[in-house]
């Protein structure tokens, strides 16, 4: 078990105190991401930051969820799979899609399922992408500015994916009925 603080608006630096509050009128709650992020306020405050960028990129709510679930899956964040999976069924995004993505099956569209496929290969080739993998990302009908929102979201997702590796943050009761392992 981690060590790692999870802040409240009484305990966290006062730098936190007000972005607390912001998540807390956002979700009603502090969701544990946020109370650990609370202890360094300048990555609480990027997190936020780059999650209100992403949210009003050029993607729809189920392309946003195909970008935050292909990198928490692959990433095996025991925290955002579950979040992303509560949150894409308040985003009204389809329960096929939302299975797919968590149990790594194909997607029901050849559009999304390209984005899937970009989206890991900037993951897992750490940007390295060549050619080949643009093109085809092109061809499904993307361009330069959603390859650059994709990495806008994948910043977004190694700060909370690596926050939730390290501090092992426990996953938020009204998303523990989503709770996810990869399947062996």
């Amino acid at each position: 078990m981690s060590d790692f603080t999870l802040h409240d608006k009484n305990s966290a630096p006062e730098a936190s105190k007000p972005l607390l509050e912001k998540s807390e009128k956002g979700f009603g709650r502090i969701p544990g991401l946020h109370a650990v992020m609370a202890e360094a306020p300048g990555l609480l405050e990027g997190y936020q930051v780059l999650h209100g960028l992403f949210q009003n990129s050029s993607f729809n709510a189920t392309e946003l969820t195909v970008v935050w679930q292909s990198i928490n899956v692959e990433h095996e964040c025991h925290y955002c799979v579950p979040a992303h999976t509560g949150i894409a069924k308040m985003m009204k995004v389809s329960d096929e899609i939302i299975d797919a993505l968590r149990n790594e099956t194909p997607l029901p569209d050849s559009k999304l399922e390209a984005l899937r496929t970009f989206t890991l290969a900037m993951v897992r080739q750490r940007g390295e992408v060549g050619q080949a993998e643009l093109d085809a990302f092109y061809a499904a009908g993307y361009g330069q500015r959603q390859v650059l929102e994709v990495i806008l979201g994948l910043a977004q997702k190694v700060m909370s994916n690596y926050t939730n590796h390290v501090a092992q943050t426990p996953v938020d009761a009204v998303f523990e009925k989503y709770s996810w392992q990869r399947a062996q």
